[in-house]
């Protein structure tokens, strides 16, 4: 089937002490969010990528495309006030049939392997989603205080979360839900079973100065 990916990025960089929104941030001398846009076309370069943006981001980042000569095709699509909102608008431009990755903005270092398996993963299951293996301790807290748990018993979530589009487009008619934390919880909340596959340790979520800085590294190791 035809292969989309969903870039969304409505982040404003308040946790970066930042005066623009953390998407456009530079690391290794272009915006993250290039590298993010890179990582798919490294993949497939057939790949159809929209990208999910605030409207009133648009004139910036337009400037950013000719600054860097961003040569990478991509359609440009106004996000929501939610990420469940973006979502649902970057799915109005994707036809079926057809695979749909949804990943943050702010994820530049994911892997080829991880975009692949999650891609093959979703093509057999209909959806499915990166994970890695807590690798600290974790407890449970509620109003009576807090107690240890099993962290074997919980995965870690990532992005790309890759689904039949036909499937996340039903999910997506849902009202939204404050439990709706990513895709993969829009798509159970309707009944459906996603499939866990492997994510890469590299695939952090950009959102504070510390991050950044790793970023920065992690690029110049593995690019």
């Amino acid at each position: 089937m035809t292969k989309t990916a969903i870039i969304v990025a409505g982040g404003k960089g308040e946790r970066m002490n930042a005066d623009i929104p953390k998407q456009f941030l530079e690391i290794q001398g272009k915006p993250i969010l290039m590298h993010t846009l890179e990582a798919f076309m490294n993949f497939d370069a057939s790949l159809q990528l929209i990208l999910v943006l605030p409207a009133a981001q648009f004139e910036f980042w337009e400037t950013l495309c000719k600054k860097h000569a961003l040569n990478i095709p991509h359609q440009i699509i106004a996000g929501g006030q939610t990420r469940f909102q973006s979502v649902k608008n970057g799915l109005d431009a994707v036809k079926v049939p057809a695979l749909v990755a949804i990943h943050d903005g702010v994820r530049p270092l994911v892997s080829k392997e991880t975009i692949s398996r999650c891609f093959e993963a979703a093509e057999k299951f209909g959806a499915a989603i990166p994970t890695m293996d807590s690798i600290e301790s974790i407890r449970f807290v509620d109003a009576n205080g807090s107690k240890s748990v099993d962290r074997t018993a919980y995965k870690m979530v990532q992005t790309p979360q890759v689904f039949d589009a036909e499937l996340l487009k039903k999910a997506y008619e849902q009202e939204f839900s404050v439990l709706f934390t990513d895709d993969a919880s829009v798509v159970e909340a309707m009944g459906a079973t996603v499939h866990l596959v492997a994510g890469n340790r590299e695939n952090i979520k950009i959102t504070t100065e510390f991050d950044l800085i790793v970023a920065e590294r992690l690029l110049e190791l593995t690019r």
